[in-house]
């Protein structure tokens, strides 16, 4: 059974044996651990190497791990016991390393978690680590039975890697999130994951956000929305700058009628108009399980807000989060978000910065956030009322979303 003190001692004698200096960063991570387990047992550990997060000194840039690293750590944790969440992200990890971090994937007795978001593999690394959720040997094969999660959104990995991913979640039955975001699939391997995504019940989670498509005939929505009517597991998906206008906003509409599964719904960054908006509004009368609704970013304008509102008010009891940032909204549509919210007792959540924010639409929301009642906390939105000269504006606040 592996601790803290053996799991240092293990990565020391690896780096002896393969006469490397141990990295600074590793240790001072593993150091942690140690110090930490003598004052209460660890029993589970989450080793975090990301490249773009402060170490332990507190230091912001340290040296990227790379293919190198990523053998020490293979040697290190193919056995290990104590470490179940790896974060690599943000570092310089390519397709060798990528090679490296399937083998163990394939031998891994405890990982439950892995991040990769960001290095530089490409399709070769992608298919590798595919390989790593099914992998086949000379005589038998085997699934990879402890990973519940993979991030590998920012690298390259392209039709190649995401035609050899959809593969092998046909026959992955462990897999809960996959983040595939920014990753350059087409519209070959975006299919592909919706085909996969028909039959697979374990999947929970899935990010597609911005695909290469090359086409105006929204053929991936169409293909994704099929699949939500019969998914009976997954319970969020991320459908980002795809390019999505409202023909596809009313497929999605058809099909999530019959879907009793998914809560949260991220339609960032497409091409949404107010007859799109007015699509949604019918799913939210519907009062389906959808519990997030994302779409910043978008064109939907008075007319798509005040469609939303009135489903909301009257109709809705179970989305919490509405997100409407940056869609061209007047007055008249935040006016009627926030008296929506008034009447709905579920909606705790409310994301409005890049409209046009007019001092009717300030006042509204003054009296959300500070009103005799108030109904909006302000952790739960993205903007704060303040007053100059006696006239209510709105300052942005961070956002989750």
């Amino acid at each position: 059974m592996s601790d803290a003190a053996s799991t240092k001692e293990d990565y020391m004698k690896v780096c002896v044996e393969l006469g490397k200096e141990p990295d600074s960063n590793i240790l001072a991570v593993l150091n942690s651990a140690v110090d930490d387990s003598l004052l209460e047992p660890i029993i589970e550990f989450n080793l975090h190497l990301h490249g773009n997060k402060r170490n332990e000194r507190n230091e912001m840039y340290r040296r990227r791990l790379t293919d190198e690293d990523a053998s020490i750590l293979y040697k290190t944790l193919k056995s290990n016991t104590f470490i179940i969440g790896l974060d690599l992200g943000y570092n310089t990890i390519g397709d060798e390393g990528a090679e490296i971090i399937a083998q163990l994937l394939q031998e891994t007795v405890c990982l439950q978690w892995l991040v990769l978001s960001y290095n530089d593999i490409g399709p070769a690394g992608g298919e590798a680590i595919a390989k790593g959720l099914q992998a086949s040997y000379a005589y038998y094969s085997t699934v990879n039975e402890t990973l519940g999660k993979l991030r590998i959104n920012g690298n390259k990995i392209k039709n190649k890697g995401g035609m050899a991913l959809a593969g092998a979640l046909q026959v992955n039955t462990m897999l809960e999130e996959l983040d595939l975001g920014e990753t350059d699939l087409e519209i070959e391997s975006v299919i592909a994951m919706a085909t996969v995504l028909n039959y697979n019940n374990t999947l929970k989670s899935i990010n597609l956000n911005r695909p290469l498509l090359r086409t105006r005939q929204e053929e991936p929505t169409v293909h994704l929305a099929r699949m939500l009517k019969v998914n009976v597991r997954l319970r969020e998906i991320h459908l980002a700058h795809y390019d999505m206008r409202d023909f596809g906003a009313e497929r999605l509409k058809e099909n999530l009628f019959d879907n009793l599964n998914l809560t949260h719904l991220d339609l960032r960054s497409n091409n949404i108009t107010r007859d799109g908006a007015k699509q949604l509004a019918l799913l939210l009368k519907a009062n389906t399980p959808l519990e997030v609704l994302n779409l910043a970013y978008n064109r939907i304008e008075d007319d798509g807000a005040v469609a939303l509102a009135e489903a909301v008010a009257a109709y809705n009891t179970n989305l919490t989060t509405l997100v409407i940032c940056s869609n061209n909204i007047a007055s008249e549509g935040l006016c009627a978000v926030a008296r929506a919210m008034r009447s709905n007792g579920s909606l705790h959540a409310l994301y409005i910065w890049g409209n046009k924010l007019e001092e009717p639409a300030c006042k509204a929301f003054q009296d959300l956030l500070n009103g005799p009642v108030p109904r909006l906390d302000p952790t739960n939105t993205d903007v704060e009322p303040y007053v100059v000269d006696g006239i209510v504006y709105l300052a942005r606040l961070s956002s989750p979303f």
